[in-house]
């Protein structure tokens, strides 16, 4: 077996075992990358860990420890607190503020599955208690994850962005934040009207505002700690994005003078860090610069190259980051499909930016399948709710998203060319 052949079906196994069975696909990664790299590479112990993402490591610490910590003291209950009070009793604008608020979650820097495991039980108590349809509810929820997931702070942004950087290509991390942001939005814009949505402006608001003011007299304030946190995420924005600083270490400084300020309140948000994605990401990163090193990238991009057009490979690529990630995990998804691009890509003919943008679409919508984190803790969060019929119902909607989405993000970013 050749090395380009031996790395190829070391991937192959990654995904089946990792999705089969209860092993972290990043340990598993660890692993393949040690083997494959030793045996069919000549690679010693040394090269392999020289693929390890130092840079992403911190990233995705820094990130979810300062997430943990805004979790933590308060923070984002309050943020949607104060979000759920701005309707007004407006029961139309309700699935839109918890598109809004997810959105914002992992923007600056929450992983998708824990925003949606913070919002899907607040919306779906909405569902439940104002008449709004659970699937709009719960796929509003997951879109505006989806939304907000790639911008330069966020957990999904810093794993494309990573790769595409040290793939040496031209890429744009604000087209890619722009790119999902607007596609989740108008699929969002869809499934409003398509799941119920317009019904929703005839309801009366009269109880529906004297029930938040209830809740906001029972809510919590804006103490001096949360206002600080607030603080230090707009100072991680700004420093991300004004003065293109290093997100990771910003977050972990901004994280460590909050701990310093408030030691008791934080003791347990380095434990709340996301310690399996971070193993799962530096493992798949590790093993995709096996991939490299072996040849396998650019076998598999001279493939597509020569099998057909660049546009058809660049589509061939997206239904495969789509089907793989309904059934396995979106970050370790993103860190291979977009390196097997990248011979595609190096031919000129077709735009990079757009390409990044399509293949991070195609592998990151289908979050909304009933076999992944997010649909499934959707469903998890149905609390009151007929979960067969809602999952049913996601089943069938992802179906139809696995069908068609990759094709439609094709179509829009990449058909167009330079």
């Amino acid at each position: 077996m050749s090395q380009e052949i031996a790395c190829i079906v070391g991937l192959v196994v990654l995904f089946v075992v990792g999705t089969v069975l209860p092993v972290n696909m990043g340990a598993l990664a660890f692993v393949m990358a040690f083997i494959v790299g030793g045996l069919y590479v000549d690679m010693t112990a040394a090269n392999v860990l020289a693929g390890f993402p130092g840079d992403l490591f911190v990233t995705l610490v820094g990130i979810t420890y300062l997430f943990a910590i805004a979790q933590n003291n308060g923070t984002i209950d309050w943020l949607v607190r104060l979000a759920v009070r701005s309707v007004r009793g407006h029961v139309a604008a309700i699935p839109w503020m918890m598109f809004l608020v997810t959105g914002l979650l992992t923007s600056v820097g929450a992983v998708s599955p824990g925003a949606v495991a913070i919002i899907a039980p607040v919306a779906l108590r909405f569902a439940q208690q104002y008449r709004i349809n659970p699937l709009l509810m719960g796929l509003m929820v997951i879109h505006g994850a989806q939304g907000g997931g790639f911008s330069p702070m966020s957990v999904y942004g810093s794993i494309t962005n990573d790769v595409v950087q040290r793939a040496h290509l031209a890429g744009s991390e604000l087209h890619l934040f722009v790119a999902s942001l607007v596609f989740n939005l108008l699929v969002a814009v869809v499934i409003f009207f398509l799941f119920g949505g317009r019904s929703l402006f005839a309801q009366p608001a009269a109880r529906i505002e004297a029930e938040q003011a209830a809740d906001a007299a029972s809510g919590q304030r804006l103490s001096y700690q949360r206002g600080l946190t607030l603080l230090g995420l707009i100072a991680l924005g700004v420093g991300a994005l004004v003065f293109d600083l290093n997100v990771g270490l910003v977050a972990i400084t901004i994280a460590v003078v909050l701990t310093i300020l408030f030691p008791k309140d934080q003791a347990r948000a380095v434990d709340q860090v996301h310690w399996s994605t971070v193993l799962l990401i530096c493992g798949v990163v590790t093993y995709i610069s096996v991939l490299q090193k072996g040849g396998a990238v650019t076998y598999v991009g001279d493939s597509v190259s020569h099998a057909a057009a660049p546009l058809l490979g660049a589509l061939l690529l997206c239904y495969v980051g789509g089907v793989v990630s309904a059934f396995a995990s979106t970050v370790g998804v993103l860190g291979a499909i977009i390196p097997l691009a990248v011979p595609l890509l190096l031919l000129g003919k077709i735009d990079t930016a757009g390409v990044v943008a399509a293949l991070a679409i195609s592998s990151s919508i289908v979050d909304v399948s009933p076999f992944s984190t997010n649909g499934a803790l959707v469903v998890a969060s149905a609390h009151g709710i007929d979960r067969v019929s809602l999952y049913r119902q996601l089943l069938a909607y992802s179906a139809v998203v696995v069908g068609f989405a990759p094709l439609l993000a094709w179509a829009v970013l990449v058909l167009p060319g330079p």
